[in-house]
């Protein structure tokens, strides 16, 4: 479990990691990157009262670098990647590890069923569970078992990490999608079991949900540049929305200015139909009964969808053009703090 910053849901996260009810030997690693909140010495108190848990320093606080430290300082054969904003059911390492035996699995995962405590996280949490939300991949809701392009967090054989080279710690946000392509690439399969589901608490603030999805969306640009087409088609929809409401902006100024007139002004506000037909969709949603049930919560689900979707859709088009570089995700710090290096 990388950690960062997580007091107020490390001790619920990682008491449900111990309460898995499995035959066997089990411990859990923290990657403790520099929290400036109080998590440290959380998860140091944790420590102190159960020898299950290991803490190891991860002073860069890159996800994929303290994974393969983590992974790295483990002693057991399956690895079980969990996130400190995740919650585990009793069952999920148990039902986890007959998957990967019952289908000769490398890596399996289950479905993120995210929550909320507030009304704009249930929101945020609503577009997570929603095809709409994030386009619809097997982890955000689906139903049908079968082999997949990547795992929800994951539970792993560790001799398949040892062989494709654990996580790339050049890529600081995707790395679990990388890391299944080299697992898919080398012959081994990747599995989705939706009995296996992962209670998952998004952000709670409006910027730093538009700060997480614009580095996401940053790094996603950036795989493409590296892998191009190994990468699904709905990863473009977001970038293809950011184009066409710069499409429509410049439409509407030449229009307005006078410079596009008569039929070629008409010709051009075919633009606007897309963006039309993308408000009536998020509209329609937001009202409806996926949006909520007071109209406060209608209002966040209308607000958090096209937060998401353009947020993730420029970053993408910034890093599909210029790279992520050193891009981090800087939602997870406080208003006090600046990026880390």
């Amino acid at each position: 479990m990388p950690v960062l910053n997580e007091r107020d849901y490390l001790r619920r996260a990682v008491e449900t990691v111990l309460g898995q009810d499995i035959a066997g030997p089990t411990e859990i690693i923290l990657a403790l990157g520099p929290s400036t909140d109080g998590t440290t010495e959380l998860a140091r108190q944790l420590a102190g009262d159960d020898d299950r848990i290991v803490l190891i320093d991860n002073p860069a606080a890159d996800i994929p670098i303290g994974l393969n430290l983590a992974i790295r300082a483990g002693r057991y054969p399956t690895v079980v990647r969990v996130d400190a904003h995740s919650e585990l059911d009793p069952s999920y390492a148990r039902r986890a590890l007959a998957t990967l035996d019952r289908v000769r699995a490398a890596n399996v995962g289950g479905v993120m069923r995210a929550d909320g405590r507030t009304p704009f996280q249930r929101a945020v949490a609503r577009a997570y569970n929603s095809p709409i939300g994030l386009g619809g991949g097997a982890y955000h809701g689906g139903t049908q078992e079968g082999a997949a392009e990547s795992a929800y967090l994951g539970v792993m054989r560790r001799e398949v990490l040892d062989e494709v080279g654990g996580f790339d710690e050049s890529i600081r946000r995707g790395e679990d999608w990388e890391l299944n392509l080299r697992i898919r690439r080398a012959g081994y399969r990747v599995w989705f079991d939706p009995t296996l589901a992962v209670t998952y608490w998004p952000r709670e603030s409006w910027t730093r949900l538009a700060r997480q999805f614009a580095a996401t969306g940053r790094w996603r640009g950036e795989l493409v540049r590296r892998f191009g087409r190994g990468n699904s088609l709905r990863f473009f929809a977001p970038p293809a929305l950011v184009v066409t409401f710069l499409l429509a902006a410049v439409v509407g100024v030449l229009q307005l200015t006078g410079v596009l007139h008569g039929w070629w002004a008409v010709a051009a506000s075919v633009v606007y139909l897309p963006l039309l037909a993308y408000v009536v969709v998020i509209g329609g949603y937001a009202l409806g009964p996926g949006g909520g049930r007071g109209w406060r919560d209608k209002l966040w689900t209308a607000a958090v969808l096209p937060t998401m979707h353009l947020s993730w859709g420029w970053g993408f088009l910034l890093g599909v053009i210029g790279g992520a570089h050193d891009t981090v995700d800087t939602s997870r710090l406080g208003s006090r703090n600046t990026p880390l290096p």
